[in-house]
């Protein structure tokens, strides 16, 4: 599977937690990409990755579990928060209970 180029302006700013959540992307939908071979800037739908719907509820059920807050299907920031894995972590970073 060949992973297109995230866009190169927006940096990680949580690596270690894009890095977490790749093998979190990996391990929940049983992806044949190794985590480290990810681009966490690359978009989840449509030419990134190409997840759907029902693979993004899997993760979200795994994200709640593992840094203890809710996704939401309703919340209207989801298009933003399931950009990529780096806008994910961005949200996981703001939200999770430490």
């Amino acid at each position: 599977m060949s992973l297109p180029p995230s866009d190169p302006t927006t940096a990680a700013v949580h690596p270690e937690l894009e890095r977490e959540l790749a093998q979190l992307f990996v391990d929940a939908l049983n992806l044949e990409t190794p985590a480290a071979e990810i681009d966490t800037g690359a978009p989840l739908f449509g030419d990134g990755l190409g997840l759907d719907s029902i693979d993004i509820l899997e993760v979200a059920l795994e994200v709640s579990h593992r840094f203890g807050f809710q996704l939401r299907s309703d919340d209207e920031n989801n298009e933003r928060i399931f950009r990529s894995i780096r806008s994910l972590a961005a949200h996981v970073a703001q939200h999770r209970v430490k």
